[in-house]
């Protein structure tokens, strides 16, 4: 006779359960944030000046040009992809959007189409990066490195080796604009790519499919999907993102320069791995590259503050980075055994 009996209920949520829950809610996503605090609260109390309302706005708006760029960055290592182009092409794209902005045309028309000409550039070379790389397997990061070559050559062929100036003034008092006498323009430009950006990570089957094209790209591939698909978008959103913090940068300084984004990739790696995301793929979080671009922008200033030289502060920044993977390490650890 068959045992028609139902199965037995599984067992209530014990405290030690919840207890594993809260940990790992905290070393996973909140980690970041909470050392973000205490950094803050350190400078507060030691750096002179440091909790002004001033230099709060001068945090972020320097914060918001490296926030864009490590919101594409975020896409493309999730996909254990590296893009170290993004520096050169972000130059490229103030040069575009300057020569057009320049171009004698009625502001009301060269406003827009320079900033379409910004999108369309940067996503253009995003696009070249992940279809070389994936159509000749080729690795990232030699693909992206030549890109940084070839687009820091166009940017000075185009701009004949010179700083364009000139700019609309529509546009500059735009990039001026303190919303509410808290929140800078280009900031809020920043806040809307790192919101649209979760949402597409957080609710979007695409976002899923770029988790697991970081995570296993063979099993996607089983599944149905094309990895390198997801691969290309990834790179795409990334030049994207070069272009959109040309315009940011346009708003800032007013100057489309052929030097433009010179180091701005390896800062915009370092938040998104500050931010908890793994450089094998897989792992991470748009939420916490935020968090580390405030991380080290909030060190550079308090660290100016206090009186450190130049030639200090990139060690120190340097040592923050790698102790944040060190610490990362050691947090996965800790949440398998939580698991």
């Amino acid at each position: 006779m068959s045992d028609t009996s139902s199965p037995p209920p599984a067992p209530a949520p014990t405290g030690s359960d919840d207890k594993a829950k809260l940990a790992r809610l905290l070393l996973r996503d909140a980690g970041v944030f909470l050392a973000l605090l205490l950094i803050t609260l350190v400078f507060a109390f030691t750096a002179p000046y440091f909790a002004t309302s001033g230099n709060i706005l001068k945090i972020l708006v320097q914060i918001a040009i490296n926030t864009v760029l490590a919101a594409g960055m975020t896409f493309v290592i999730l996909t254990g992809g590296i893009d170290l182009s993004v520096g050169s092409v972000m130059a490229l794209c103030t040069v575009v959007g300057a020569l057009i902005m320049t171009s004698g045309m009625e502001s009301s028309l060269s406003i827009p189409l320079a900033v379409l000409g910004c999108a369309a550039t940067g996503a253009v070379c995003g696009f070249v990066n992940g279809k070389v790389s994936t159509y000749w397997n080729v690795p990232s990061f030699i693909v992206t490195l030549g890109m940084l070559n070839i687009a820091s050559g166009a940017a000075r062929v185009l701009s004949n080796n010179s700083t364009i100036t000139g700019l609309p003034q529509e546009f500059v008092d735009f990039g001026n604009l303190i919303l509410g006498g808290i929140m800078p323009s280009i900031f809020l430009v920043a806040l809307l790519v790192i919101l649209i950006g979760w949402f597409i990570l957080r609710f979007t089957v695409f976002g899923r499919m770029i988790f697991a094209v970081g995570a296993n790209d063979e099993a996607v591939r089983l599944s149905g999907h094309n990895p390198d698909a997801y691969k290309i978008a990834a790179f795409t959103i990334c030049g994207l993102t070069a272009g959109i913090a040309a315009i940011v940068y346009l708003l800032r300084l007013n100057i489309g320069s052929p030097i433009a984004g010179i180091g701005y990739e390896l800062n915009a790696i370092a938040a998104v791995i500050i931010g908890g995301a793994s450089l094998n793929g897989g792992k991470g979080s748009i939420i916490g590259t935020l968090a580390g671009a405030c991380i080290l922008q909030v060190l550079a200033t308090g660290l100016q503050l206090l009186g450190v030289g130049d030639n200090y502060k990139p060690i120190i920044i340097g040592a923050v980075i790698i102790l944040a993977v060190i610490v990362d390490t050691y947090r996965e650890k800790f949440l398998r055994r939580l698991r």
